[in-house]
């Protein structure tokens, strides 16, 4: 049997720098539950939605964290940190061994359009190993809105996705029927990390292969600790959840070539949709 412990933070943070705060919390975490061996951390938990405290990576921030991993021993999904770069800003996921040693970095493949201004479109979907345990993907926040993302996760192999959000606005509800969805689609683990307090409405979920609930947290400060069972993924793409649909296998195995993957641009219900802008008050129309 293949298990692996996870502890998703539900952190309450203000904007600023929340370094001290997400260090104490995941020394806490590993303290309390030592049978952890990843903690993941919410989307720019670090310091908010502030492109201003963006930096190179490598960078102290990420330096930070780490050294947390090493003198933890843990694995560190360590949300996000905007990523600044000779051509622009990244909102970039940094993953982090138990060595201190930086094995992947995710770019946001959509920013939040039209709200997330300024930060550029990763064009590569990210998975990486843990040794001896499982292939893990990394989908950042609006993401997961665009279920391609993860069907290359599960496509690539990955059995666990990692999902770092930031979210304070009433899709809230919508987010977390997209999580359980993607996890029973790809028959895959689907742990999102929401913050709390300021920054995020929290609610932060987590779903098995065959879209089952794990546990869904509150809107305070919360770790969500998890053994997440391996082999139940390999059975469920095996056989089906219950015995039921092998989704992945259908996928594979279907002749079908959609539309949209030969030129979206082209379609003419998405060509009329007129330019991604910014939604402004029917007043300024009047």
């Amino acid at each position: 049997m293949t298990i692996f412990g996870i502890g998703t933070l539900q952190l309450e943070l203000a904007t600023g720098d929340n370094l001290d705060q997400i260090e104490s919390e995941v020394r806490l975490a590993k303290t309390r539950l030592p049978w952890l061996d990843m903690v993941l951390i919410p989307e720019l938990a670090a310091f908010g939605p502030l492109i201003d405290k963006a930096q190179p990576l490598p960078g102290p921030a990420e330096q930070r964290f780490q050294d947390i991993a090493r003198s933890t021993g843990l694995w560190l999904v360590a949300g996000s940190l905007y990523e600044r770069t000779i051509e622009g800003v990244y909102n970039t996921t940094p993953v982090i061994n138990p060595a201190g040693e930086v094995v992947a970095r995710h770019r946001k493949i959509y920013p939040f359009l039209p709200y997330e201004r300024g930060v550029l479109n990763g064009n590569i979907c990210t998975v990486f190993d843990v040794p001896g345990v499982a292939r893990f993907g990394i989908s950042n926040c609006y993401d997961m809105w665009f279920p391609e993302t993860t069907r290359t996760l599960a496509s690539l192999g990955a059995e666990v996705i990692l999902h770092p959000s930031l979210t304070n606005t009433i899709d809230r509800d919508v987010e977390i029927a997209i999580a359980r969805a993607s996890a029973a689609i790809n028959q895959t683990y689907f742990i999102d990390a929401n913050c709390a307090g300021r920054l995020g409405f929290g609610r932060s979920c987590a779903f098995g292969p065959g879209g089952e609930l794990l546990h869904q947290a509150g809107t305070a400060r919360e770790i969500i600790a998890l053994e997440l069972d391996l082999d139940l993924v390999r059975r469920v793409r095996e056989r089906g959840w219950n015995g039921l649909g092998q989704t992945l296998k259908s996928f594979r195995d279907t002749p079908m070539s959609f539309p949209p993957y030969a030129g979206a641009q082209d379609l003419p219900g998405l060509a009329a949709l007129g330019p991604l802008s910014m939604p402004r008050s029917r007043r300024a129309h009047e």
